[in-house]
């Protein structure tokens, strides 16, 4: 500003005199549409964000192959390759034809085997003509899928073609971890639901996580349940999962949306009931209530319970130092919401919350990438973006 007053002193035309506002026009623009740098926190990141792929249709599934690339669905129907460093998409061809994208069905999860270099298995979800959901995998050759196998598909349908969950998850222990939404007729809660799908025990798929061998076949240790049960069901009583993450000890977490309010983030115990439909912090649609709050006889509570309803979708740890302070906490996208939340735990308990993005869009879905970074897909339009900490 000095030097613009030195200029104003010594202009003795209008011409300088002109030339002189608009310098100081100048100085104040610049200084006005200046973004100041984040402040550092000690022991915090500072998160660069990065959009590496735009203008798709929602991105609903994706994972990481050995080589970096990323694999990707579109609920509309498609399979993608990735390249992260060059920005090449290449379309797959030959996934199974009766992909039906109605409603909140079509392409969903997807999910690259630990063991990928030695087997080269991809697992997917979708549903398909009529509103069945379909849990497959299949080998990518080139840029062809081969060796496509159904590993299982429900025998009811969703007949309102909504709430299919589902993501696919390989934990620790060896075992695929496979969300599923309650399907049936509708979704209403309380004593006087129509349909209790969750609730169902028999081999019912429809609002479970199911405990799958990678051949898809029952694995021995899976729990026994109520009656003396035992089959595919890790947990049952869940309205539309749409979030699996395995911690740091190999817990498994999950998000579901309530209807109302009551969405939750729950610490999968085998065998366990999480309530829906008899059970919810929510209310129906029509604000009728469902239960006097969450609590019952044989009922496992939620970890964290919002109301307001969230839409909680894709879930992810952090699991690299980069992130200094951060590592170890929980990501969550949020539908409703259109924010990451980040959230910091005790043990299994919430201890705070944070919004890491917010008001980017409809965010379905949240990886940790192997190079460290966290990715992100995001919908409106549909596209990917990268944070990175420093």
């Amino acid at each position: 500003m000095s030097q613009t007053l030195t200029i104003l002193k010594h202009s003795g035309s209008l011409p300088h005199l002109i030339f002189a506002v608009a310098i100081i026009m100048l100085v104040a623009c610049n200084k006005q549409d200046s973004t100041p740098e984040p402040t550092p926190v000690a022991g915090e990141p500072i998160v660069v964000t990065e959009t590496i792929l735009n203008n798709r249709d929602i991105i609903w599934g994706m994972d990481f192959l050995p080589d970096g690339r990323i694999v990707f669905t579109e609920k509309s129907g498609g399979i993608f390759l990735f390249d992260t460093a060059t920005k090449a998409e290449t379309a797959l061809t030959g996934f199974a034809t009766d992909a039906d994208s109605r409603g909140q069905g079509g392409l969903l999860d997807i999910c690259v085997h630990p063991a990928y270099p030695t087997n080269g298995w991809v697992y997917a979800a979708y549903s398909s003509t009529g509103g069945f959901i379909n849990l497959v995998r299949f080998k990518i050759s080139g840029t062809a899928i081969t060796g496509f196998q159904t590993l299982h598909k429900s025998a009811t349908a969703s007949t309102w073609y909504g709430h299919y969950g589902s993501r696919i998850l390989f934990a620790p222990d060896g075992m695929l971890y496979w969300s599923v939404g309650e399907g049936g007729s509708s979704s209403y809660g309380g004593p006087t639901t129509p349909h209790s799908n969750a609730q169902r025990l028999d081999n019912n798929l429809w609002g479970k996580v199911h405990r799958l061998n990678a051949d898809g076949s029952l694995p021995t240790s899976n729990p026994l349940l109520p009656g003396g049960l035992r089959n595919t069901i890790f947990t049952y009583g869940n309205r539309n999962p749409q979030g699996l993450a395995v911690d740091a000890t190999g817990n498994v977490w999950e998000t579901e949306h309530g209807p109302q309010g009551g969405c939750e983030v729950n610490l999968l115990q085998p065998g366990s009931n999480y309530g829906w439909p008899y059970y919810s912090d929510g209310r129906n649609y029509d604000g009728t209530t469902i239960s006097n709050g969450h609590g019952g006889a044989g009922i496992t509570q939620p970890i964290r319970s919002w109301s307001p309803a969230v839409a909680p979708a894709g879930l992810a740890f952090i699991n690299s130092p980069t992130w200094k302070s951060w590592n170890g906490n929980l990501l969550m996208g949020s539908l409703g919401r259109r924010q990451l939340f980040r959230l910091v735990l005790n043990g299994t308990q919430v201890q705070s919350e944070h919004t890491l993005l917010n008001d980017a869009g409809r965010i379905r879905n949240v990886k940790m990438g192997p190079d460290g970074h966290v990715y992100v897909s995001i919908e409106g339009p549909g596209r990917i973006v990268r944070l990175k900490a420093q």
